[in-house]
């Protein structure tokens, strides 16, 4: 098992012992009792932190898309009716992940729903706050860890520098896992996308299949089935592993953005837990709903609760300021 792996298992042992807490919006972890420096020193904080780092660690989660459009979820918002509209009307559903759960009388009808989903995501444009952060890490050594399966990131760094440990919208596996493989899901979503046209149902006969066993493919992601652990899962845990190794001594910034209380276990915790472990990293987070600091980093961490968006957009204004002053 790989460093990362091992700090997300750990967490995850905790997430079970204390799931009460968590699914109240809390945490176990004793906060910091530190008064929070105003909004715009915490925002020339985080820009002299960037600064001053030898490398970064992105941790992007839901938050950071939602933040930037990509919010139709779990929410009955104005984007999920602009891409899942026939579905909402015909089902009623209020959120992506809705649809995802309902027992569909037909395949082709549930295909039908999920070629929506897959195609929404792959062919979305590079959300604002990727491009305000992309700016922020100019020139800087940095790796991406995320929990996004939308392909954000994906679009706009190289695949060495993306570590997506939640899965990829951009690939099939086979739904009964009969296989260590995975093979590409745009070419057979679009042509899937393009027969239902106006209609909520996919030609039962375009399903795709395992090639090895027959069954039904299914994207490789978590979250709604049978997730597939294999190789390219082992890659991704390995790519931030050999990351974190190499600059364990380096001043090291880890930067949490948007982690909700579902799953605190993969940036959240492990980062809090690199902090304190390693003498020359710092943390920092960004979250709408809450600004959660533990006590035995507040000395080395700033948590910022605000909207990302803003916050990478000021940050960005902040580093570009400085930049013209030198």
């Amino acid at each position: 098992m790989t460093l990362y792996e091992t700090l997300v298992t750990q967490t995850q042992m905790n997430y079970s012992r204390y799931y009460h807490v968590y699914a109240s919006g809390s945490t176990p972890v004793k906060l910091s009792e530190k008064t929070p420096l105003p909004y715009q020193k915490q925002i020339q904080e985080f820009a002299r932190q960037v600064n001053e780092a030898d490398c970064i660690i992105i941790g992007g989660a839901s938050g950071l898309s939602a933040s930037g459009g990509g919010d139709f979820y779990y929410d009955d918002t104005p984007s999920y009716r602009e891409h899942f509209g026939k579905f909402a009307e015909k089902y009623g559903f209020k959120g992506a992940f809705a649809g995802m759960a309902h027992p569909f009388d037909t395949r082709g009808e549930f295909w039908g729903y999920l070629v929506t989903f897959l195609h929404t995501t792959q062919h979305a444009p590079i959300r604002e706050p990727y491009l305000d952060l992309d700016a922020i890490l100019k020139g800087k050594d940095f790796f991406i860890l995320t929990t996004n399966q939308d392909t954000q990131f994906v679009k706009i760094y190289p695949e060495d520098k993306v570590s997506q440990i939640q899965g990829d919208h951009r690939f099939f596996q086979c739904s009964k896992a009969c296989c260590d493989e995975t093979w590409d899901a745009l070419e057979p979503v679009e042509k899937m996308f393009q027969a239902m046209g106006e209609g909520t149902s996919v030609p039962e006969e375009m399903i795709p299949r395992c090639p090895h066993c027959g069954a039904e493919a299914f994207p490789w992601v978590r979250g709604y089935g049978n997730f597939m652990q294999g190789t390219k899962y082992e890659e991704q845990y390995q790519k931030i592993s050999d990351y974190i190794q190499k600059n364990s001594t380096k001043k090291l910034l880890l930067i949490e953005l948007g982690v909700g209380r579902m799953t605190p276990m993969f940036i959240q915790e492990p980062f809090w837990s690199l902090t304190c472990s390693l003498p020359d990293t710092r943390y920092i987070s960004v979250n709408a709903q809450y600004a959660f600091l533990p006590r035995q980093i507040e000395d080395k961490g700033v948590a910022i609760q605000g909207d990302i968006a803003a916050v990478l957009k000021d940050v960005r204004a902040e580093m570009e300021k400085e930049e013209i002053r030198k």
